[in-house]
């Protein structure tokens, strides 16, 4: 017959492009299932060809052999995720080991009184914020394998100097600007993730970024834990040592960045010819064969900043971020609180909660990306968190509100980073997704300025305003 057999590669004679795509219902067994490498050439560029004389048309028969899909996932999970969690669990180890500091003497020796320690945690994210945006209006101009570079190398230099200020002066001066160069990195690989990913794996792709934030908390009590015993070495207290040393891996990650990741598939050396065009084949699938919609246009910006629902989301992070940053940065002084452990098993029990975060985040974000559904998940696991913080603010044995810990961390991370995969892949034209995911999380990150204040001292071991605001935004 005149059908396409997998066996031949036989395909139909047509006079155009359009009664080509017309004419064949292109088979799950597409381009891969073909006898040969020439095959499966010529089925791609025939295809291409079509696609590029009628360029606004969308071609919902496009499929592809599953199998081959799954190799490609499975390379680009081993040439991207590894890089981009480093580059994300530096960028969050960096932003609150002051926590871990605080322990260590860092009030003490800076002379910190009243709210000063808030403020000095807080003032990071007025520039952060402030980045945010530019940094990914910016990113496709100098690629990211340079911007990112560049970012990265410039807050761990900043990060490690951190740990030599001798004033509150100094402390400030060093969190305004780690903010500012920090603020690009999460925005931009966001970005950068949806030009090798599509909507139906990008979920899991985000939860690997908050699974290294979450391993960056767990770690970093680790590793603020054994830092510790180098208390005096060379005239320097601990905390100064658990900042020295924490800032200089990212500098060296920095460097590497610039040859370790690639631009975009084209570029990507990793990728063979025929793996680029599958690459870009999903794509086409997923968003049509329009070539401008991976380009940034100004009326796709104005879209984004009209659309209401970008808006509500924007405003649902940044409640989740409050929480996230409180939990983040206080979680050693809350368990301090619960009993009477010193500060080596203090920084030992904040590990499991952040563990059970990053197994649920990880089950969740794999089920969300399966069942493309996502606030089921959002609302399943914000009633989770809610019940946590619940045993927090009660007379609980000290016992029980530890376990009210683990219920805070396995719905936060949920609530916090399902939105970040949600957005995105909702806004598939290049400007209007940048726009969306910059305010996104613009505004969800702003939430780490009042964050710090919700938990004073003062307050201490019950906390009670910030479990409560913490609670009741998560409620909303």
């Amino acid at each position: 017959g005149n059908a396409f057999s997998p066996s031949n590669g036989f395909l139909p004679r047509t006079t155009s492009p359009s009664s080509f795509q017309r004419s064949i219902r292109i088979t799950p067994t597409f381009i891969m299932a073909a006898s040969s490498v020439d095959a499966k050439r010529s089925l791609v560029h025939t295809l291409k060809d079509a696609e590029q004389q009628e360029p606004d048309q969308r071609d919902a028969d496009v499929f592809i052999d599953e199998e081959a899909e799954r190799r490609l996932l499975r390379k680009l999970d081993l040439w991207i995720v590894p890089p981009v969690m480093l580059l994300y669990l530096l960028s969050f180890l960096d932003r609150v080991n002051i926590g871990n500091a605080r322990l260590y003497g860092l009030e003490e020796d800076l002379g910190l009184e009243g709210d000063q320690y808030q403020l000095a945690v807080s003032v990071l994210f007025i520039t952060y914020i402030l980045s945010e945006l530019p940094s990914n209006l910016v990113i496709k101009r100098f690629t990211p394998s340079r911007w990112i570079a560049f970012i990265t190398t410039s807050w761990g230099i900043v990060a490690t100097l951190t740990g030599i200020v001798q004033s509150y002066e100094g402390l400030l001066a060093c969190r305004i600007v780690l903010g500012a160069l920090e603020g690009g990195l999460f925005p931009g690989l966001t970005i950068y993730l949806t030009m090798f990913y599509t909507k139906r794996e990008y979920a899991l792709r985000i939860g690997y970024l908050f699974v290294s934030a979450a391993i960056a908390g767990s770690m970093g009590g680790l590793l603020a834990y054994g830092i510790g015993f180098m208390d005096g070495v060379a005239g320097l207290r601990g905390w100064r040592w658990i900042i020295i040393l924490e800032g200089i891996p990212t500098c060296v990650l920095g460097i590497a960045v610039w040859w370790w990741l690639a631009d975009n598939p084209d570029s990507a050396h990793y990728l063979t010819t025929q793996e680029k065009e599958l690459i870009d084949l999903r794509m086409r699938r997923q968003i049509g064969h329009a070539k401008s919609s991976d380009q940034m246009h100004k009326k796709d910006v104005y879209e984004g900043l009209k659309d209401w629902k970008i808006w509500l989301f924007c405003i649902g992070q940044f409640g989740g971020d409050i929480i996230l940053y409180g939990y983040s940065t206080f979680l050693p002084t809350i368990i301090r609180g619960l009993g009477t452990w010193n500060i080596a098993q203090v920084q030992a029990l904040t590990i499991p909660c952040y563990a059970i975060g990053a197994i649920s985040y990880l089950a969740v974000a794999w089920l969300s990306d399966r069942t493309q559904r996502r606030a089921v998940f959002v609302v399943m696991f914000g009633m989770i968190c809610t019940a946590g913080y619940a045993i927090l603010m009660s007379t609980a044995s000290g016992n029980v509100k530890y376990f009210g810990c683990f219920l805070a961390a396995m719905g936060l991370y949920v609530v916090v980073g399902i939105p970040l995969a949600w957005l995105p892949s909702n806004n598939p034209r290049y400007g209007k997704r940048t726009v969306a995911s910059g305010l996104q999380l613009t505004i969800g990150n702003s939430a780490g300025i009042p964050a710090p204040f919700l938990y004073q001292t003062r307050e201490g071991p019950r906390f009670i305003t910030g479990h409560a605001v913490s609670m009741a935004l998560i409620a909303m």
